[in-house]
């Protein structure tokens, strides 16, 4: 997973708006931590909201993710491309079968209802976070409840402009 979040851990404002997602100084140098997050990945799966909102708003005129096998979970019947795949398939069936045939990373893009269900049944290997400098004071969460408590191994962390990127990844249960 490679998301964003307020410091109190929305992932989107009360109207599922994500304009606030920048840090303290407009004018400051942005660390290009996506490049390298990114180089390995060659499958994302996304949620319907999140797919509109770069569509509709952030990217409206291009597809920012060409060259990765989009897979989009929405209940609407739409035509699938190369590149975007629509399926109503639950976010947890549709990553366990792409786990059995990758051979690189998948990303788990966002939506609050793709990433909740994958949390629960520990299907994230690891966390990307980065932190900005807001409080939103409500919104779309991005961790929700689980059945029970869940430890992450911290990898790295690097601050930039007011945003702090923690790096985490699964610590597997002992069978």
């Amino acid at each position: 997973m490679f998301i964003a979040m307020s410091l109190d851990g929305y992932i989107a404002d009360r109207n599922g708006q994500v304009d606030w997602l920048k840090g303290q100084d407009e004018h400051a140098e942005v660390l290009d931590t996506y490049s390298v997050f990114i180089k390995d990945v060659d499958t994302m799966v996304m949620g319907w909201n999140t797919y509109h909102q770069i569509k509709s708003e952030l990217s409206p005129d291009e597809w920012v993710y060409s060259g990765l096998t989009s897979y989009v979970i929405t209940h609407r019947s739409l035509p699938s491309s190369e590149q975007i795949i629509f399926t109503g398939e639950s976010p947890c069936s549709l990553v366990r079968r792409l786990e059995q045939k990758q051979g690189r990373s998948i990303w788990i893009c966002g939506g609050a209802g793709v990433i909740h269900p994958l949390i629960r049944e520990d299907l994230i290997d690891e966390y990307y976070i980065s932190i900005i400098p807001t409080i939103l004071g409500g919104g779309i969460r991005l961790f929700g409840e689980t059945a029970e408590e869940m430890r992450l191994r911290l990898a790295r962390t690097q601050t930039y402009n007011g945003i702090t990127e923690l790096v985490y990844s699964r610590c597997r249960k002992k069978q």
